[in-house]
Order: C-alpha cells, then sequence, then structure tokens
C-alpha cells in the first residue's frame, strides 16, 4: 500500500506505560510522512504522559470507565463530532473496548487499521476497519509496530519516546539542589497501580540501604494518591540511611522523565516509570510477578529483569490472587548483587 496520508489518527486507550509503548508507532508514522498531523485519541487520565511529545499534533482526552453518566455521554459524542470534522485519512486502532467500532464507523478514513483482537469477533466490528492485522513478536512494542504491515513503510523506528523540556529538568535539578543531591543518585518507584505487582516494603528499604552505604543518593517516587505515599513512608520507617522523598507524588510526568533521565539507575516493579526509563536510556532493574514478563519487558538493552517465575511457578493472569505479592519469592540478596554489577563498587560525592 503506498499512499501519502496527511491526517492520522492513533487510537489507544489504556494506562500510562501503555501509551509510551505507542510512541514507537507515532515516531515510525511521522519519519514515513513528515508532513502529516498525527492525533491521538486516549484516556484524559494519560494526557500527561505524551503532552510534551513533538510528533504529535493534539491529544483527544475520552473519559475511562470511572466517570459515568451525562458526562462520559457527552464526552464521547463531543469527540466523535470533533474527530469527524478533522477528516482523517489514516486510523490506526490499538485498543480493544468496543466503542470504539461506533467511532472509527464515524470517521470517513479511506484507510482503518486494526489489531486484530481476541474477543472482539463480531461482523459489526470486523467491518468497522479496512484492514484486521495479526500482531507479530513478543513484545508490546513490536506486536504494536506490526500493525502498520499493510502499509509496506520502509522506515521503521522502533524505540520508545518519553519527552521532556529544559524547563522540566531545570526545575528537577534546583530541587535535587535543595535536598543535597548534584549527582550520582539512583530511582526507584516501589509503587504499582495494582497490589499484586509490588514487592516487599522492607526488601526495598534493604535495597535503599545497600545503594547508601555505598555512597549513593536514593530519590523514591510515587503517584500522588494516598495508599502509594503510605508504601513510601512504610519503607522510609524500616532504612537506616533515610532516601529523599519529597519528590514522592509531586512531579509531573514531564518532570518524572527528566528525574529518570539524569540517574545514573532506575529500580522498580512493572508500571509505567520503568517504561519510562526505557525511553531515556536509563540502566533499569525491575521486578516482575505474575505478570507478562516477555510482553511488558521494559524496550531496553540496559537491563536486568527479575521475574518471580524464575524461582516459584505462578498463576495465569486470569487466576492470579490480587491481593497477593507475588513478587516476594524475589529476595533483596539477588537485587543487591544485580546492583553490585551494574554501578561503580565506590563513589566520591
Amino acid at each position: 500500500m503506498k499512499k501519502q496520508f496527511t491526517k492520522i489518527l492513533i487510537i489507544k486507550m489504556r494506562f500510562h506505560g501503555d501509551m509510551l509503548l505507542t510512541t514507537p508507532v507515532i515516531s515510525t508514522l511521522k519519519q514515513n510522512y513528515p508532513n502529516a498531523e498525527i492525533d491521538v485519541l486516549l484516556y484524559q487520565d494519560t494526557m500527561p504522559i505524551l503532552s510534551v511529545n513533538s510528533d504529535i499534533h493534539a491529544l483527544y482526552g475520552i473519559k475511562n470507565k470511572k466517570n459515568h453518566g451525562f458526562s462520559k455521554i457527552y464526552n464521547f459524542l463531543s469527540l466523535l463530532l470533533k474527530l469527524r470534522r478533522n477528516t482523517y485519512d489514516l486510523v490506526v486502532n490499538l485498543t480493544d473496548q468496543w466503542i470504539i467500532a461506533i467511532l472509527v464507523r464515524s470517521i470517513s478514513a479511506p484507510v482503518k487499521l486494526s489489531q486484530l483482537i481476541y474477543g472482539r469477533k463480531s461482523k459489526y466490528w470486523n467491518n468497522s476497519f479496512t484492514h484486521l492485522v495479526l500482531a507479530q513478536g513478543e513484545n508490546i512494542v513490536t506486536k504494536n509496530l506490526s500493525i502498520l504491515n499493510p502499509l509496506g513503510l520502509t522506515k521503521i523506528y522502533n524505540k520508545t519516546t518519553m519527552s521532556y523540556r529544559k524547563q522540566d529538568w531545570e526545575t528537577i535539578k534546583k530541587k535535587l539542589f535543595l535536598l543535597g543531591i548534584r549527582s550520582n543518585y539512583v530511582v526507584i518507584q516501589p509503587t504499582a497501580r495494582q497490589f499484586f505487582k509490588c514487592w516487599d516494603d522492607k526488601k526495598f528499604s534493604q535495597v535503599i540501604d545497600s545503594l547508601s552505604s555505598r555512597g549513593y543518593k536514593v530519590v523514591l517516587t510515587s503517584s500522588p494518591c494516598k495508599a502509594d505515599i503510605n508504601i513510601i513512608n512504610h519503607i522510609v520507617s524500616h532504612c537506616k540511611m533515610k532516601p529523599i522523598i519529597k519528590l514522592a507524588g509531586k512531579t509531573s510526568f514531564p518532570e518524572l522523565g527528566a528525574l529518570i533521565a539524569h540517574a545514573v539507575l532506575f529500580i522498580g516493579v512493572d508500571s509505567a516509570p520503568i517504561h519510562i526509563a526505557a525511553a531515556v536510556n536509563t540502566p533499569i532493574i525491575c521486578l516482575f510477578g505474575a505478570t507478562n514478563h516477555i510482553a511488558w519487558r521494559p524496550w531496553s538493552k540496559n537491563v536486568v529483569q527479575f521475574w518471580s517465575g524464575d524461582y516459584q511457578p505462578v498463576p495465569a493472569r486470569n487466576k492470579l490472587d490480587r491481593t497477593k505479592r507475588y513478587l516476594s519469592i524475589i529476595p533483596a540478596s539477588d537485587v543487591i548483587k544485580a546492583i553490585e554489577k551494574m554501578l561503580p563498587k565506590n563513589i566520591i560525592l
């Protein structure tokens, strides 16, 4: 298929990490169609993580399932009217919500690509797109990119992108300076949106003490929600040498990207910040529990990944207990050994 597209809509309605893993599709389309305007339809909550990506012309936020009633209906209908007026000539769908079929049918784009999605086999869904593509590859990044196969593109950009402005780094650098940090700091994000993805708090405390004893400053980050801040405080209560917690829950996504980009190491569980670290080329140590550690592995060559399935069998995702910390089987000593291999033994502050 050899066409020159000028107005492109990409649809992805998932969480923050998923949005970062969509950026290679955005970049690939921009490289092949440099004059095209590329818009993204996504959840309102996830708009900040793509807010300064220069390849994107406009972001359109849709209310997620937490919203109900008239406001959600009004939001959908107003978006539908806006998108219809934009006269797209290419739509790329990377999501599985059934309501997208209604929206896509209202857009008169000549080319509409979608991944073949398990559970979406109705004629109404299938006939909403001009091409249904079987996703290929093991990682989400390669699966997403394979949806573009019908376009026959010659330039494939397979790196994720986390964009931030110079001012974002200047803001973070000033805050770090006031906290006594000039360089040689490690960022740890111990929290995740789902409890079963979390590691033991006391094990994070052991890791923090090990880093501190080697001369590294440790900066803890998290979302601003009360549950995450409680976890941060609980971890700190067991640390012999206290890490920096004043940035936890207090950075925008671009600022978080800048913070992680200038760290010597990032340590975290299966959540969006590990994908931010991969996108900004910061070395990563990540911990995975009862999730697909291959599909969701950070898109980086400089990563050490621990998976609880290497220590004992883990249940299939549809059978897991969401109140259980499957990562508990991973010992702190193994993570500390990985740190010792990745970072210089001693540093001078």
